[in-house]
């Protein structure tokens, strides 16, 4: 790319869950995003009034295109499946994501975890770290978790773990709130730098919130695994509801927009509730991106497993074993659903996963402000995902992608 900065002309971008209009400048060379005034020369696109939002960051992923992270024969094969994962990724407009690994046995756990460590994927997105969602959970709200693998939160964390990967792989952990002593659980990986979110769980309103008193900060995949949002006993869901001057503050909290998890009007209600809160995720698994059928299972399940469209589930059964649809078109189903705006359905994958994580400041993500990296989706008013840039390069562009295949076609003839 010619010049030492480029200067995005000719387009909106969102900001503080508004469309702003005005123009965007990155450094070529630092790979952050500038101040907006003062340049001359570099190079110029025109984005032909498109909308520029954040990269998308993948808080809950289990995998995508035949490929599921506890998926481990060695370090080296691990590393380049990880990298192919994370090259399609930016076809979806996501430009970091967290691998999640649910819950397997320890000595699985300590072998994939060392691979999960941070890392820039050149060309792709980022790999942030790992989400481990177990084995700290309920077994009558085990989905498609084995129970049996279950571990009690008297369990000191490293020896499931390894101690290394609790301060240098995980990032985030989902545990469930009404077993023993997890507050000092919850107290014992937050010193190590981990967000705690609660999931997969029978706990009540009040156990929720004794789990927010000792630190715990989201909910996983709202209303899934765990009790439903009554009109006498809320529940974790209840939580969102808080006003943001309570002390504890009202956790962020998971979405899977997807039309299997939740009902639409039920995603609307929830977003609605917290906007500002709300983080939708694929939740993703190694069905998605692939054609309906029957599948192997893997370390997390020993079943077959049938996709069918946007549904994943274990043969034989009506348990969902994650999801299907791609990040975008939970974006896109937001708008619909809820009828909010671009901007405000983009927030739920950008600022307020990173606010959640606390990587959105000087250096970090999430956020179009100067300093912060110019990890860039390129969308259309409709939410459609038209250009990914990383580090301010771009590195898929969709009308590109379609140009080549046309010229393919000609050339076959």
């Amino acid at each position: 790319m010619s010049g030492w900065f480029t200067l995005f002309t000719n387009a909106r971008y969102v900001l503080d869950g508004e469309v702003v209009e005005d123009h965007l400048v990155i450094s070529d060379e630092t790979g952050l995003i500038l101040k907006r005034e003062g340049y001359i020369g570099g190079e110029a696109v025109d984005l032909e009034d498109n909308i520029i939002a954040p990269g998308f960051i993948e808080l809950h992923t289990n995998g995508v295109k035949g490929f599921h992270f506890t998926q481990f024969e060695d370090e080296e094969s691990y590393a380049k499946k990880i990298d192919k994962a994370a090259k399609h990724y930016v076809t979806q407009g996501v430009t970091s994501f967290y691998a999640t690994i649910p819950t397997v046995k320890p000595e699985e756990f300590q072998k994939i975890l060392p691979s999960l460590t941070p890392r820039a994927i050149p060309s792709s997105a980022s790999l942030l770290g790992a989400h481990v969602e177990g084995p700290y959970l309920s077994a009558s709200k085990n989905g498609a978790h084995n129970a049996s693998l279950f571990h009690p939160s008297t369990t000191p964390p490293e020896a499931i773990y390894g101690p290394k990967n609790l301060s240098s792989s995980i990032k985030l952990l989902t545990l469930a709130p009404e077993l023993p002593q997890s507050p000092v659980l919850i107290k014992t990986l937050l010193s190590h730098g981990i967000k705690v979110s609660l999931g997969h769980t029978t706990a009540s309103y009040p156990t929720g919130l004794s789990a927010l008193q000792a630190g715990a900060t989201c909910l996983t995949h709202t209303l899934n695994a765990m009790p439903p949002l009554q009109s006498r006993a809320p529940g974790l869901a209840g939580l969102i509801s808080l006003p943001p001057t309570h002390d504890p503050p009202p956790p962020y909290y998971t979405l899977i927009a997807d039309g299997e998890h939740l009902h639409r009007s039920t995603v609307s209600l929830l977003h609605r509730a917290n906007p500002r809160r709300s983080i939708l995720v694929s939740d993703s698994v190694e069905l998605a991106d692939l054609p309906d059928g029957t599948y192997a299972g893997h370390a997390q399940i020993a079943y077959q497993q049938v996709k069918q469209g946007s549904r994943a589930t274990i043969e034989g059964t009506d348990t969902l074993v994650g999801g299907c649809v791609a990040l975008q078109q939970g974006v896109r189903n937001l708008m619909e659903w809820s009828g909010c705006g671009v901007a405000e359905a983009v927030g739920t994958v950008t600022e307020n996963v990173a606010g959640f994580m606390g990587i959105d400041g000087v250096g970090g993500r999430g956020v179009l402000r100067e300093g912060r990296r110019a990890d860039l989706t390129v969308l259309s008013e409709e939410g459609e995902v038209l250009q990914t840039w990383v580090g301010g390069h771009k590195v898929w562009d969709r009308e590109e992608v379609v140009r080549e295949w046309e010229d393919d076609g000609e050339a076959r003839g």
